[in-house]
């Protein structure tokens, strides 16, 4: 036993549960005491020494030290170092004292160094891998990226000096994630948004100097839609969602109908005329759907990137509705360039309905069995579950991006509106530090929840009063010509696009598998008491975003955010702030909001019961993935979890093997090395032979051919296997 630790402290008791801590930055919190032991601990640890106090004698002296300093119950964080600084003194180690207070330099040091603009250009000019490997889906060796990484590094250093002083701490501690640093708040840019396509083709619209008219054919549309998808995706930082494709461009598939009636009247007679009339259709149907496929994977955005686009598509059941459903399948299924390769965008995403697509018998039944076969060898279509996704939003529509929701809204006629309408961003919880801190003390938890619940409030609402900043001229395709449904004037606001819950900004959070842990254990899932508490986190932020909708007028939405940094930046942080601790930081990530944990490995069936209670209360945000095999040879097992699904989970992602090797024609799973992936039936990790797609979020992404992820081939994959797929970029696309 240490010396110290035979000390007899009599004094009398603090009631350290009623102090509040002013922080250097002015903000005010609960004192905590685990958050003090953990940095006495980590100064001793640097000494060469670990637990030179037991946390009880700490406590006491902490007690001891705080006694003659409280004023008013309010202690400064000054005053609380000063006190640990002097418990090092009392022991006679000048050096553990040296080392404590260095800590605290290093920390302002580190701050200082998230906001200087030369420092961070510095990281990037050095290839610094936190900041060119941050998307996975952006190509850092190519000229406008670079210029767009640059950009990034000036908005995130000027962003902390801009937005309150407590919130920006909060971000760079670890403790909350304010997402799309590198865009907002030095920019008041939307996320995500669903696009009213139906509107600005009927109206026209304008890009740059041209007026563009109403499509005369299909053709015709997809081109504008490609266009008006570049130009969205420039003015915002999120991904961009034509929903309902197939019923939105039916009336254009019908004026080239129309045309080639015309034509067989002309040319032929009668009875070839309905064939003629139908073959020459399907081929300009197929051919725009074809085009439109190509155009998105060859875009480049302003942000350097190929916009994070998604198409939704399954309800429409009349002649051209099934067509244009067949051939964005079909076009998929065939692949890009010669060889066929998988395209990585559009996201797709096909909707389940009883009645139109779910059983034999249903009208589109078979459009359900070509997407099963696209499923399994191009990863997509996801799909979404019709009764579902209403119960839980509202009303039906696709998601904004890769999983954001929009629930169900009506304007002052009366009318439903989707599209048209956006997410102005996202700010994450760190759930499973605020479990560490808590030292396995829940009434605890729940007292740190509140109060961090209150910093991401303000930089909620921060982020979207920022956003009502912006002027229509700034983003003319968003409001003054039609992607975001109204149409105003330079000059006017754009906050009529936000209010009365017209837009979402939304909670993130991860790591309800972590959080758990800490209080019931690595083997959680199966455990009545854990699950409930849980739901009891969920039930929480729900209620804290209906109160911020009622004070705000805004739609606060929970959101499952997704996240490829964020799972390794809030693991690496807290393993330096609480070191390795079992199941938690030990892992070198977090699992993403409500996911299985799939280190346990299990079925389909198991984790879709398991997660199927969890998005009542985040509906503005979720997905479910699951694991499989192989599949190509067997939809059938596919459509077993579909239909399984379809009454429990609203949105489901397909994870199964499709990589190929056009060396071999290998298909299946390569192996991550750090040459590359590697094909494991011949060996080939020729990028122009190979074909590794991995489902790096929401979307997916092409790691080998991605020059800038050279290296991390191990790690996206180990992630990939162990997150189910939460893998993206620290952006909310």
């Amino acid at each position: 036993m240490l010396e110290s630790e035979q000390l007899t402290l009599g004094v009398e008791a603090v009631d350290l549960a009623s102090l509040t801590v002013k922080k250097r930055n002015g903000h005010r919190e609960r004192f905590n005491l685990e958050t003090i032991y953990q940095s006495y601990k980590k100064a001793s640890e640097q000494s060469g020494e670990t637990d030179r106090l037991s946390k009880d004698i700490f406590k006491q002296a902490i007690e001891q030290g705080l006694r003659d300093n409280l004023v008013d119950s309010e202690v400064s964080t000054i005053i609380l170092s000063a006190v640990v600084g002097d418990i090092f003194e009392q022991l006679g180690d000048e050096k553990g004292r040296a080392i404590y207070e260095q800590v605290g330099e290093q920390q302002d040091s580190q701050r200082q160094k998230s906001r200087d603009i030369n420092h961070r250009i510095h990281t990037l000019l050095n290839k610094d891998a936190s900041v060119v490997n941050e998307n996975a889906n952006k190509d850092s060796n190519v000229f406008n990226t670079e210029r767009d990484l640059t950009a990034g590094i000036v908005a995130k250093a000027m962003g902390l000096k801009m937005m309150p002083e407590h919130v920006a701490s909060a971000h760079e501690k670890g403790d909350i994630h304010y997402h799309d640093l590198d865009y907002t708040p030095y920019s008041p840019m939307t996320n995500c948004c669903l696009i009213d396509f139906k509107s600005m083709f009927k109206q026209g619209f304008q890009i740059g100097n041209a007026e563009v008219e109403s499509p005369k054919s299909i053709q015709t549309a997809t081109a504008q839609t490609a266009q008006i998808i570049a130009n969205v995706a420039s003015s915002q930082y999120g991904g961009c969602t034509f929903d309902r494709i197939d019923e939105v461009l039916a009336p254009y598939a019908k004026l080239n109908y129309d045309k080639h009636v015309a034509t067989a009247a002309e040319w032929l007679t009668p009875d070839k005329r309905e064939a003629y009339v139908k073959a020459k259709t399907e081929k300009d149907i197929y051919d725009a759907m074809q085009s439109l496929e190509y155009e998105i994977n060859t875009l480049y955005t302003s942000q350097g990137q190929t916009p994070f686009t998604t198409l939704g598509f399954g309800l429409g059941t009349n002649w051209f509705e099934r067509k244009i459903q067949q051939a964005i399948l079909r076009v998929r299924l065939k692949g890009l360039g010669k060889e066929g390769r998988t395209a990585i965008f559009p996201k797709l995403v096909f909707t389940l309905r009883d009645g139109v697509n779910l059983r034999e018998g249903d009208p589109n039944y078979d459009i359900k069995q070509l997407a099963l076969e696209c499923s399994t060898k191009r990863m997509y279509p996801d799909v979404l579950n019709y009764d579902k996704i209403k119960a839980l939003t509202g009303s039906f529509k696709a998601p904004m991006g890769c999983r954001s929701f929009l629930q169900g809204w009506s304007d002052e006629e009366g009318q439903e509106v989707n599209a048209g309408r956006m997410n102005l961003g996202v700010v994450t919880l760190n759930v499973p530090r605020i479990a560490l801190e808590s030292g396995g003390d829940i009434a605890l938890f729940w007292t740190l929840f509140e109060e961090r619940m209150q910093v991401l409030k303000d930089a909620l609402i921060y982020k979207a009063e920022r956003v009502m900043e912006a002027r229509p001229e700034n983003a003319p395709i968003l409001y003054m010509h039609g992607a975001f449904g109204k149409r105003v004037q330079a000059g006017e606001s754009v906050a009529q696009f936000f209010k009365k819950r017209r837009a979402t900004v939304s909670i993130g959070y991860i790591g309800l598998y972590e959080a758990a842990t800490v209080f019931f254990g690595p083997e959680w899932e199966n455990n009545p008491e854990a699950k409930a508490f849980t739901l009891k986190i969920m039930r929480a932020f729900k209620q804290y975003a209906e109160n911020y909708a009622d004070e705000t007028d805004l739609h606060f939405s929970v959101y499952s955010t997704p996240s490829e940094s964020l799972t390794d930046r809030f693991c690496r942080l807290d393993l330096a702030k609480f070191g390795e601790v079992a199941h938690i930081t030990d892992k070198e990530y977090y699992t993403n909001s409500f996911h299985y944990d799939v280190r346990k490995n299990p079925t389909p069936f198991e984790k879709l019961e398991f997660e199927k209670d969890y998005p009542v209360y985040t509906s503005g945000g979720f997905i479910h993935y699951c694991e499989y095999p192989k599949l190509q040879t067997n939809p059938k097992a596919l459509e077993a979890v579909w239909d399984f699904a379809y009454s429990r989970v609203g949105y489901l992602g397909t994870n199964t093997p499709i990589d190929h090797c056009y060396e071999c024609d290998y298909d299946g799973d390569f192996n991550p090395t750090e040459r590359g992936f590697e094909c494991p039936n011949c060996g080939n990790t020729d990028p122009e032979t190979c074909d590794v797609v991995k489902r790096t979020c929401g979307y997916l992404g092409n790691p080998q051919k991605r020059p800038m992820v050279h290296g991390r081939h191990q790690e996206i994959a180990s992630r990939v296997k162990h997150m189910a797929g939460e893998v993206d970029a620290d952006e909310t696309n």
